[in-house]
């Protein structure tokens, strides 16, 4: 991972190689508190695959490189 101020920022970073996905760091954030945010509840549970996609997909994180395996 690695974290940009702007797109114009990652674009130069690039130099021209494809780009991978992209987000933002509000969406990161987003993403890391809906993952892992209950994680230490002694009623925890792993997710499921679909459970899981369900998170990617709610904060809009779609397309190939967020669709987890098994799908």
């Amino acid at each position: 991972m690695a974290l940009f101020r702007s797109e114009e920022h990652v674009t130069r970073w690039l130099d021209g190689r494809p780009a991978g996905a992209t987000t933002s760091l509000s969406t990161l954030s987003a993403l890391a508190h809906a993952w892992w945010g209950d994680r230490l509840s002694p009623d925890w549970t792993p997710r499921s695959r679909d459970e899981g996609q369900a998170i990617l997909d709610g904060l809009g994180l779609t397309g190939s490189h967020w669709t987890l395996p098994g799908g």
